[in-house]
């Protein structure tokens, strides 16, 4: 598992801040469905669900908001992605540049999953915040109680209330959920990427279809593990204060309520999204990467 040439952090930090923006565009509607399906309230006897799944979600949301509510929230993590993305590929760089005596020489899976793994450690300074007002601008749209007129008016609002600490609500859990989903993410790729060369060829000359294979399977497994901390963190950050008492009782409350199954609600609108999402996203990377060999090979 290696690369042709030494690792540049600074140029995995441009380039993955362009593939950032790809997944944002490519996910964001589905990333809305899922939050809606994770967030929504238990059906009391008698009553039905607000929504029976991801397609019903896409329908209702379409029907009574038009396709922009797709795109509810989506200004948070428009400011953050970008930059998310960017220290997250920055921080796989940095780890793999850490460990790579030898540029001829591949890492191995163990130094990969690592080096991701120190990546989504990095990334939480900027997600945790984002994600936690994306969530509240998101869900406020389908209980149809305006609390907020956007994200700075919800960042306002949340830091007037309870200062930084409510900012950053659920971090925990978002770390919980990006180290080792991340660690996978980015081994996955690599070896895939690897795998799919022809022999003979550079990893670099690998076909824009192989790439995005590549990628969006990277996103599935990466999800796969993600999900569960991710309906926690979902259900904690847009919850009201005081609601739990701590990460443990969202755990208890939700498998009491919904059983083990709870843990991956939303899972058909997160694989839909994770397979074109990250595609987009590798693309994007490798695309700029390449760019940026081209014009600047010193960095």
């Amino acid at each position: 598992m290696g690369t042709d040439e030494r690792v540049s952090p600074l140029k995995n930090f441009v380039a993955g801040g362009f593939g950032g923006a790809c997944l944002l565009l490519a996910g964001h509607p589905l990333d809305t469905i899922k939050v809606r399906l994770q967030t929504q309230p238990k059906a009391s006897c008698g009553q039905y669900v607000l929504y029976t799944g991801a397609y019903d979600c896409f329908r209702k949301t379409v029907s009574k908001e038009g396709i922009l509510g797709l795109y509810k929230g989506m200004g948070a993590p428009l400011a953050g992605v970008a930059p998310m993305m960017a220290i997250n590929f920055f921080g796989f760089g940095l780890g793999k540049q850490l460990q790579q005596t030898d540029p001829g020489k591949p890492l191995t899976n163990t130094q990969i999953f690592l080096s991701g793994s120190l990546a989504g450690f990095f990334t939480t300074v900027v997600v945790a915040p984002g994600d936690r007002i994306k969530c509240l601008l998101q869900v406020q749209s389908s209980s149809g109680e305006l609390k907020y007129t956007g994200p700075l008016d919800c960042a306002v609002r949340l830091y007037k209330q309870q200062g930084i600490r409510s900012v950053y609500k659920g971090t925990v859990l978002t770390i919980i959920r990006d180290v080792p989903s991340n660690g996978l993410y980015f081994l996955t790729y690599e070896y895939l990427k690897n795998f799919l060369t022809p022999n003979g060829q550079s990893v670099s000359q690998l076909s824009t279809p192989n790439i995005l294979l590549a990628g969006g399977i990277a996103g599935i497994l990466n999800w796969t593990i993600a999900l569960p901390p991710d309906v926690l963190k979902s259900k904690f950050q847009t919850a009201a204060e005081g609601k739990y008492r701590g990460l443990l009782d969202v755990l208890r409350t939700l498998l009491r309520e919904e059983g083990p199954k709870g843990l991956y609600k939303g899972f058909n609108a997160v694989f839909l999204r994770a397979f074109p999402a990250n595609a987009a996203c590798f693309f994007g990377f490798e695309v700029a990467l390449k760019q940026l060999n081209s014009l600047a090979p010193g960095w």
